[in-house]
């Protein structure tokens, strides 16, 4: 293949394409740069496997540390587990991806995109995406492209396409737009509480940069000579097609329209229809019956069962406007909400149940130092908010085997952690460490959106200050040639046989975290703004049941929650509180009970269960760190005696030394004749030497001074 460099300038920021020069064994490949930010994405496909009845499709985004000049840590010094900002990445790319397949499709197809060389200026993911299209496209794989995604920022009043880290951590959006030349087919956004108006229009400007990229790409592959591949669906044999439809039809809408079952009980009906009226008759029939020899996948029967499951529910929605369980389609499912179902030994705990799904979700308080480390290639160093989702098999009543978080699990916790965080308080008010635990104990669509809810139930049961409650809804979709219908408060067999999965959560002010997800390969700014405005009353709706239950945040944290005091010193005493190899600070937790962080600003934050421990500790960390003077007079307390002079501690954690020839105003003897270890001693500050050390005294002190230094001990 000819090597090509081209470069793409829209609102102020370029982007470089490199084909034909790495990886030349790949399918298709490319170098996708920003900055010097530096994508590298391949595709490549190989033949499809016996059996298969779905796209196997992998997508593996990769970081590599040489991409912004570091070694790993660890003792292999080598890149290992992804970290939670790779798994999204990877879904991140599939997502748009994916639906821009034909159906028929069964081709194993792997997408890899690795980050060569990363700036802090440039995020390298919207990047991936649109290199992903590109290599698909050169691989020459049926697509149904080109495809290709922005960020959309605001700064002010001002939109920006492909902001800079600074930009969106400055700005009140960090929202992604991937579309297709149908129309938008991706959408995820955190926001500031925006309201739905401004979040239409940034999708509508993210989408015009779309649509340049779009028009790159085909040119790309015009110099190339590449053409875009649509191949042909394969034929296929209708008789057993025919043979479901006749047997099967009405008794499908019979069970469609018996509104009064639960998911559990529609499942089972359709189960005994097809068993009784589809698979019982094939079996009876000789074995080389051109009927049975169609069905003889043991997967084909089932597929083309749920594909006429599936028209006739979208028929039932946009002929009738009818839901399978008799909703209204702008109606939400009953809920019902509980706060405080744990014991306090659990901060705090919210249940959030609608329809059939319900989530319970817990909250824990940690101290500073239980702020997760992050390993990776974007500048930030900590989370003090995580969210983590859970979905057990029993809660679709199945049996798997239980292993660590998938990437469907990580992606669900990162919205709902999206979504809250924009009420969080700060943490120069509230300097905790945030955990919150959503597991589903029973799904039928909509779990994120539950985990959200869940999620500010807990945290207001565990007395988290909050700015305000956050609710969600997911909003479906049925597009049948010009008729859509969209389905407020989708449950499970909506989402599976519906066309968009858009999930909106925010306040009663505005949105704080959108995810759109599609089937089919675009859709207007017509309708998603629709979606969007729709979204609004089935949140507010919801909010209000929350608020039903608990209306703000409790006024006392749960008595096992720590409690933290925050003091600030000199960045230049850190050295002196930590000790040699961190001596003195742990002396000062074996000594209170309590646990200290310090940062690198000179903040200081105690936590202890006991409140009495944390402020034990606090005095003696501002005993240690507060600059005395000459002549400053203190009550102290006498710790230790040597042959030429006691020690006294003048403030908690600061020591001075009184010289025999101090104590009084006479020729001491011995040091024991005057003072004691443990004695209450009043001394003054006679010198510091150029080591800091403190010289005491007891001579030339004022009986006020005396009077004031024990007032001040005593309180």
């Amino acid at each position: 293949m000819q090597e090509i460099d081209k470069s793409i300038s829209f609102d102020g920021r370029d982007i470089r394409l490199k084909v034909g020069l790495l990886a030349p064994q790949a399918g298709g490949s490319v170098l996708i740069q920003s900055g010097e930010t530096a994508v590298l994405v391949t595709a490549t496909r190989s033949g499809g496997r016996e059996g298969i009845d779905f796209l196997p499709l992998l997508v593996d985004y990769e970081e590599r540390l040489y991409a912004a000049g570091r070694i790993p840590g660890g003792f292999l010094r080598r890149e290992g587990r992804p970290p939670e900002k790779v798994t999204l990445t990877s879904r991140l790319i599939d997502r748009p991806l994916r639906p821009l397949f034909p159906s028929w499709l069964r081709d194993d197809i792997q997408i890899v995109a690795t980050t060569m060389s990363m700036d802090e200026q440039v995020p390298p993911d919207v990047l991936a995406v649109t290199g992903a299209s590109i290599a698909v496209l050169q691989a020459q794989i049926p697509f149904y492209g080109p495809m290709a995604a922005v960020r959309v920022g605001l700064v002010g009043d001002d939109f920006i396409i492909n902001p800079t880290f600074k930009e969106i951590e400055a700005g009140d959006l960090d929202l992604i737009v991937a579309g297709s030349p149908d129309g938008v087919i991706m959408v995820e956004a955190g926001a500031n509480q925006l309201p739905e108006q401004d979040i239409i229009e940034a999708i509508d400007f993210g989408y015009e940069a779309v649509r340049a990229l779009i028009e790159a790409q085909r040119d790309l592959m015009t110099q190339l000579g590449i053409e875009l591949v649509r191949e042909e669906p394969p034929v296929v044999d209708s008789t057993l097609e025919d043979f479901i439809r006749d047997r099967a039809t009405t008794q499908i809408k019979q069970v469609l329209t018996h509104f009064d079952q639960d998911k559990h009980e529609r499942d089972a009906a359709l189960d005994e229809i097809k068993e009784k009226e589809i698979i019982a008759p094939i079996e009876a029939l000789p074995e080389d019956d051109p009927l049975r020899v169609a069905s003889t996948n043991s997967k084909a029967i089932g597929n083309t069962f749920k594909a006429l499951t599936k028209e006739l529910m979208r028929r039932q929605i946009t002929e009738d406007g009818v839901r399978v369980d008799g909703r209204k389609l702008d109606e939400v499912r009953p809920v019902s909400c509980r706060v405080g179902l744990l014991p306090s030994r659990v901060h705090g705990s919210g249940l959030f149940n609608r329809g059939l799904t319900q989530v319970l979700s817990t909250a824990t308080l940690g101290t500073p130092g239980d702020a997760q480390d992050l390993d990776d290639l974007h500048p930030e160093e900590e989370k003090r908010y995580l969210h983590h989702y859970n979905f057990p098999p029993y809660s679709v009543g199945e049996t798997r085997p239980m292993r660590s978080p998938g990437r469907r699990e990580i992606g669900h916790g990162a919205l709902a952690e999206r979504a809250i965080i924009p009420v969080l308080p700060p943490k120069e008010t509230f300097p905790y460490v945030l955990r919150v635990v959503s597991e589903v104990l029973s799904s039928n669509g909509s779990t994120s959106m539950g985990s959200v809810c869940g999620s500010t139930l807990a945290l207001m049961d565990a007395g988290v200050p909050i700015i305000k409650p956050v609710s969600g809804a997911a909003m479906g979709l049925i597009k049948e040639k010009d008729e859509i219908r969209i389905l407020t408060d989708i449950q499970g067999i909506e989402d599976f046989l519906g066309d968009m999965d858009f999930k909106v959560a925010g306040t009663d002010t505005g949105i704080t975290a959108l995810q759109m997800d599609m089937k089919i390969t675009g859709l207007s700014m017509e309708t998603i703004a629709e979606a969007i405005q729709k979204a609004r009353p089935a949140r507010l709706h919801i909010l209000d049941k929350m608020l039903a239950v608990i209306d703000k945040p409790r006024p006392e944290m749960s008595n096992y929650a720590p409690r933290l005091l925050t003091i600030k010193i000199d960045p230049e005493q850190i050295g002196m509180v930590i000790g040699p190899g961190g001596k003195t600070i742990k002396g000062i937790t074996e000594q209170t009970g309590a646990k200290v962080d310090i940062e690198d600003d000179g903040t200081v934050t105690v936590s202890a269960i006991e409140g009495e421990k944390a402020k034990k500790a606090i005095q003696i960390i501002q005993g240690m760190t507060r600059k005395l003077h000459e002549g400053d007079v203190y009550s102290g307390r006498v710790t230790r005696i040597i042959p030429i002079g006691a020690f006294v501690e003048v403030l908690p954690g600061k020591e001075g030394m009184i010289h025999i020839s101090q104590l009084a105003d006479y020729r001491v003897g011995k040091v024991e004749d005057e003072v004691a270890v443990g004695d209450e001693v009043v001394v003054k500050v006679r010198e510091i030497d150029n080591k800091g050390r403190l010289n005491l005294t007891r001579l030339g002190i004022h009986p006020d001074e005396a009077a004031a230094a024990r007032a001040a001990a005593a309180v």
